[in-house]
Formats: C-alpha cells, structure tokens, sequence
C-alpha cells in the first residue's frame, strides 16, 4: 500500500479554505499514485475554535461525506478524512471518518481520550467505541492524537491482528518528540504499520509539529516529513509481517492472566 500522509497547515476557523484545500492535497496524492491518503485532526476547523466551535463544525459528518467521500470515489483512492469537529445529536464530536476507493464510509470514530490540558473536553464529547476497518484487504484501526499516549487502546485493536494503524493528530512541536517516540513504540510492539499525519503551522499560541511519518513493524522510519506543509509518500510492503510475527511472536507469548490495565 502507497500511503500519502497531507500535512495540512490548515486555516484556523475556516472550513470552506480547508476543504478547498484538503481535496487539493487529495488530488495530488492521487497523482502521484497514493493508495490511501491520509489527512490529520481536525482539519475542518484547526485545534479549536472554542467560541465558534458548534457552529462551524459539521454536522454529522454531512460535508465529509458529500465532498471527501465524493472524491474518493471519483480519484478510487482510499482516504483516512483525519477527523473533523462534528455535530451529532446536538453535541460536538472530533470524529474520524474513512472512505474507500467507492466513496463508501467504512469507518467513523470518536476520539475516545480527550487532551484535557488544552479544555478539549469542555467543548467535545468522548466517543465511546473503537473502530476496525478494511482497505485495500488490510486490517486497519485509527486513532486520534491524544489516543496514543495509552498503550492498551492500540493493543486492544491489534489483538484482532492488524496491518496498519492510522494516527492522525494535531500535536504541538514542543513535544513532537513524544510523537515520534509513542508511534514506533506502538508500530514495533504490535508489529503492524503505523502512519501518523499530522498538522503544522500555528494556530492561536501554539505552533504544530508536523514531522508525520510512518513506522513499519520494525520500528524503522519509512518516510518522514519536516514541520513544513508537505506530502509524504511510504510504499509499505506487508509481504514481511507474518516472518517478523513468527520470529518474535509476542502475541503467542503474552500472559493475560498477569495484566491488570483497569
């Protein structure tokens, strides 16, 4: 699978110059013969408008669907729509969303751990589900940012076996360090792909990291980004991931009856 991760700097609180946007880079992924292009967190609105939060979010993914889902079927590319600030039964969700190369939604997920040193979870709703999905007949999960600082989130998925895990993230450059640091773990421990996209450029105070990159299952960088607006490609062979699961099978040599993670 050809992964094209869009680090976006989007326009803070801005939805129609992001979407604009947004399919632009998705239009150059396909160009340039990505499989799946991916987008990174809340790029509908930037991390986050706080007072006009509801109001220029989505709703109920509506917009996505028409616009991202429609281009994915028009370029047959898959897309990893990042997430968006979304209304769904009168609250705001930041919510993943996953087409196929038909322009089906084949996944949607609510961010389930919400980063409470910036308020987040004053403004948004926690989700409440995770989510597995298929592309191309890989096994997928997504996760949002904050998710991957838990390391039981990720091997819950991984535990159903899974090829290829998507972060797709707003997170600052002052700990994009962390970033780089919790992927690979997360790619190396659970043998599978990670791709983690994320923003760049500033929003309010904050400057983003950019830096998205992928992990294949040995920890190594595949491709990676700087901390300017950038397209990065990664052509990820899965052919290996059996082999590296025979050699070191810690999936077989776990002992659940020792793990307390309540």
């Amino acid at each position: 699978m050809k992964i094209a991760l869009l680090q976006m700097d989007m326009a803070f609180a801005a939805p129609d110059e992001n979407f604009a946007h947004a399919k632009d880079l998705i239009r150059q992924a396909a160009a340039n013969g990505a499989d799946t292009a991916v987008l990174p967190e809340t790029w509908n609105t930037g991390f986050f408008p706080k007072e006009t939060l509801k109001d220029l979010a989505d709703r109920d993914l509506a917009r996505v669907k028409a616009e991202i889902g429609a281009l994915a079927k028009e370029l047959q590319i898959n897309v990893v729509a990042g997430s968006v600030a979304n209304v769904r039964d009168g609250k705001v969700y930041n919510t993943a969303a996953v087409f196929d190369r038909t322009g089906a939604l084949v996944a949607q997920y609510d961010k389930t751990h919400l980063f409470s040193p910036m308020g987040e979870h004053d403004y948004f709703q926690k989700g409440s589900h995770l989510t597995r999905f298929t592309l191309d007949g890989h096994a997928c999960g997504i996760l949002i940012c904050y998710d991957i600082r838990f390391p039981e989130l990720t091997r819950t998925l991984a535990l159903e076996g899974m090829d290829f895990l998507f972060l797709v993230a707003q997170w600052p450059a002052v700990r994009v360090g962390h970033l780089q640091a919790l992927t690979t773990a997360r790619a190396i421990e659970n043998q599978m792909f990670v791709a983690c996209c994320n923003s760049c450029g500033k929003a309010g105070e904050t400057v983003y990291g950019g830096h998205s990159f992928v992990a294949d299952p040995l920890g190594v960088t595949a491709a990676k980004a700087d901390e300017n607006e950038s397209i990065v490609y990664a052509d990820c062979d899965t052919a290996p991931l059996q082999k590296i699961r025979e050699t070191i099978n810690v999936f077989r040599d776990r002992r659940p009856e020792l793990y307390c993670v309540n």
